[in-house]
């Protein structure tokens, strides 16, 4: 049987409520992937749809945008969805931007908004 691809999952604190409505609108289609995301938002997107398994990495100004972006380094992301907040200033900045280097460099599809995420999530297979 083949591994279920993985989507990494991030929202900035005034998205992490726009992200859990898309997981929410999504939540059927989400299950069939492996999801890893921030601590703060795996946690919310858990308490949003609790059919949905999320491996939680600490939370993003902990390190957690350096672990997804270690595990994009290594192969294990298959995807990023990232919603940013361009209004708000952030105070670990450089890691989000680190954060998005690496999906550049590693040619990852990465989705920063919900209408590109949608049209992610509805081209990728689940398996490999």
């Amino acid at each position: 049987m083949p591994q279920a691809r993985c989507i990494a999952m991030i929202a900035h604190d005034q998205k992490k409520d726009d992200l859990c409505a898309f997981a929410g609108s999504h939540e059927a289609r989400l299950s069939a992937f492996t999801l890893v995301a921030t601590g703060t938002t795996g946690g919310r997107i858990q308490q949003a749809c609790p059919k949905l398994t999320v491996r939680r990495m600490k939370s993003g100004p902990l390190g957690g945008d350096q672990q997804i972006g270690a595990m994009i380094a290594t192969g294990e992301i298959d995807a990023l969805v990232f919603f940013v907040d361009p209004l708000t200033a952030m105070p670990h900045d450089v890691d989000v931007k680190a954060l998005t280097r690496l999906a550049i460099v590693y040619d990852l599809p990465m989705a920063l908004n919900r209408a590109t995420a949608d049209r992610l999530l509805r081209t990728m297979e689940p398996g490999e």
